[in-house]
């Protein structure tokens, strides 16, 4: 079974002008990307988030609408 999840994740860039990705799949469970552009480390970022999620399986979600201002 295939499902489409939505994981937000932070991008920064370190001194070296490595581009490094974070999130969190679970609450203790995190994946890393790295790479030499932003679009390399998330990449990498979305390769271990599809290993961890086999690993710890996927989390519930709720979408919820809110208005920005």
């Amino acid at each position: 079974m295939k499902r489409e999840i939505h994981v937000p994740y932070t991008v920064e860039q370190d001194e070296d002008g490595v581009w490094a990705a974070q999130a969190a799949l679970l609450p203790d469970a995190f994946a890393n990307g790295q790479g030499d552009t932003r679009e390399a480390a998330i990449e990498d970022l979305r390769e271990a988030i599809v290993v961890l999620a086999e690993e710890v399986g996927v989390p519930d979600e709720l979408t919820v609408t809110v208005e920005v201002s």
